[in-house]
């Protein structure tokens, strides 16, 4: 029987970093709140996973301030007042971004301090210390797919019981994708991954950064984050890495699949093609 979307609850989203790949733009822009239509990239995620049942997400974000992504999920007073004055109250709609029951919890991180997709997940595990099955999204991608399974429903229906795991995988990889993770996959499960393959390396399924994590496995990436001592020069501290560990140790990390696009705004080229699809829907 698969995990109800009730039992998952909370999400972790990282937004923090300077988002090199998209600068110049990314100084005065945070990359996951570059426009797509008429939403910044991270909201995709946020009302997937909102409509998927979740209702605490723990959002990772840089220490420098102002910090666009919590000033986007906060009410605007300045605003709702201009809009009620006015009579707009249509519009008063449209500025609300977070339901009621919702909560957005923030944790800072430095730019500058240990970097890799694992850090962000050992620090909001550590800070909330949280013992159950969690959502893990990136801020600057999402999966398209109005009016069918989403990728988070995806996930959840993935997974059989709170000791597994799940990570969200896409059939057709192009070139944008070179630095997600090939997959190898036996019997529905993942037994190895490559982290950033070379472009002969991805043959088939590739990893999008879309998992659902046991709390096992929650532990194994806090573990490695500490155990570990990378300076800023060595190697990343990849999600990965604990991810290989606990399949080693008997881990089971099933796939997850839908009809939907993978569209990314970590490139010109994906953040274009991004508004060339949402805008035609």
């Amino acid at each position: 029987m698969a995990v109800s979307s009730k039992k998952i609850t909370k999400a972790i989203i990282p937004v923090a970093g300077w988002g090199t790949r998209r600068l110049p733009i990314t100084k005065v822009i945070e990359k996951s709140m570059l426009p797509v239509g008429n939403r910044p990239l991270v909201d995709y995620s946020v009302q997937e996973l909102i409509k998927a049942g979740v209702r605490d997400i723990y959002m990772v974000v840089s220490n420098v301030e102002p910090c666009q992504v919590r000033a986007f999920y906060q009410d605007n007073l300045a605003l709702n007042r201009y809009l009620v004055d006015r009579g707009k109250f249509d519009k008063l709609e449209k500025a609300k971004t977070l339901p009621e029951d919702v909560k957005i919890h923030y944790v800072a991180q430095d730019p500058s301090s240990k970097y890799g997709t694992a850090v962000p997940v050992a620090m909001v595990v550590e800070e909330f210390n949280i013992n159950e099955p969690v959502l893990v999204f990136m801020g600057d991608d999402f999966i398209w797919n109005p009016g069918g399974e989403s990728a988070a429903e995806a996930l959840m229906a993935a997974v059989k019981s709170p000791d597994e795991s799940a990570l969200f995988a896409i059939d057709h990889p192009y070139e944008a994708l070179l630095n997600g993770g090939a997959l190898t996959i036996e019997d529905e499960k993942v037994a190895k991954i490559t982290e950033k393959p070379k472009p002969e390396q991805i043959t088939g399924l590739t990893s999008v950064s879309k998992y659902v994590l046991s709390p096992r496995l929650l532990q194994e990436i806090v573990e490695y984050v500490h155990e570990n001592d990378f300076g800023p020069l060595d190697q990343e501290y990849m999600i990965t890495d604990p991810f290989a560990s606990y399949i080693a140790k008997g881990g089971v990390m099933r796939v997850a699949r839908t009809d939907g696009e993978y569209l990314d705004g970590g490139t010109v080229e994906g953040w274009v093609h991004a508004n060339d699809v949402v805008c035609k829907k």
